[in-house]
């Protein structure tokens, strides 16, 4: 088993709990032992040699460095050799800000251990399951993070990627926190701007006809109230790139930022099948999940949801003890 580790800590929420005085070590305690284990069980060894000379040779790398052989826990996925044949439908993991493909240990830095483990034990394989760290995996820097064209790009053409290199016809994509509006404006397309990185760009045409079922998980698609307490002042909560939640008037919400109102202008983009989880005792989201009136983390146009309420779920939780429902979700389009 060749896996990286690396979860998805949302560089928006992580801002979020520094905000509201809470931190992902309260909701991964529930659980800390668990979690430990299965990434004690993990290798992190990255995409296979297979997978990796493939991408060199397709000319993904080193221009979008999906391999990410700089990082321990930076990718993974693959065959093990030409020979190896795809049977399950592919399963694109994206994970949140400061977070990495495979976990290997700190702050929210669980990866996607737990999902990935649970669908090995359902008969999937290390050609059907694949991951990639789209950022610097530091807590750090986590206010630095937000929907850039580096970014939006990198989980774009790993999506790309992967489907080219399995052969599938259609794939599916589970995103956590800010890897969900990540995700989402990848597979939407079109152009965007980043006046950092150059100004307007084009991504490309809609990916939604490769996307089989879409799972978003504990995203912030309405943004972040936390945003609105500190202002637009850092690139997490930007009100042009951003998770920035705009303010209430006597019309409606006014002033979210571009990048969100850009998703929320259309609906069902995601997929065939388009699904959230979430907990409305996420620390890192915070008030009840609610922004102004709406779930942030439920997906516009959504086929279904698994809400959670109180304790072991919580913002990361919700990702790394969910590997049932998210199973589900994908094979059986399905909320259990």
């Amino acid at each position: 088993m060749q896996l990286r580790h690396s979860l998805s800590l949302m560089g928006a929420l992580v801002l979020g709990s520094l905000v509201s005085g809470c931190g992902p070590e309260q909701d991964a305690a529930a659980e800390a032992a668990p979690v430990r284990l299965r990434q004690a069980e993990l290798s992190t060894t990255g995409v296979t040699s297979h997978f990796a000379s493939w991408l060199k040779s397709n000319g993904y790398e080193p221009a979008y460095n999906l391999v990410r052989a700089d990082l321990d826990g930076g990718s993974y996925g693959g065959k093990a050799s030409a020979s190896d044949t795809v049977v399950n439908q592919p399963v694109i993991f994206i994970h949140g800000n400061s977070d990495k493909a495979i976990g290997t240990g700190g702050m929210g830095q669980s990866g996607w251990n737990a999902s990935i483990e649970y669908f090995q034990g359902k008969g999937y394989k290390t050609s059907e399951l694949y991951a990639t760290t789209w950022g610097p995996a530091s807590a750090s820097m986590s206010a630095y993070q937000y929907h850039s064209k580096t970014n939006v790009m990198k989980v774009r053409k790993f999506i790309e990627a992967v489907k080219a290199y399995t052969g599938a016809a259609k794939v599916d994509v589970i995103a956590h926190s800010m890897g969900v509006t990540l995700a989402r404006k990848a597979i939407l397309g079109g152009y965007a701007t980043d006046a950092l990185e150059g100004g307007r760009y084009y991504i490309g045409e809609p990916l939604t006809s490769a996307v089989d079922t879409f799972v978003g998980i504990a995203g912030a698609n309405l943004g972040l109230t936390s945003c609105y307490q500190t202002g637009t002042t850092t690139y997490t909560c930007g009100n042009t790139n951003g998770l920035y939640p705009g303010y209430m008037t006597a019309f409606g919400v006014s002033g979210r930022s571009n990048y969100l109102e850009d998703l929320l202008a259309q609906k069902g983009f995601e997929g065939a099948f388009r699904y959230s989880i979430y907990s409305t005792a996420d620390e890192i989201v915070g008030y009840g999940g609610v922004v102004y009136g709406g779930y942030t983390s439920q997906l516009p146009g959504q086929t279904g949801e698994k809400r959670y309420s109180s304790a072991p779920y919580g913002h990361f939780n919700s990702k790394d003890l969910t590997g049932a429902v998210q199973w589900s979700m994908v094979n059986k389009h399905a909320v259990p």
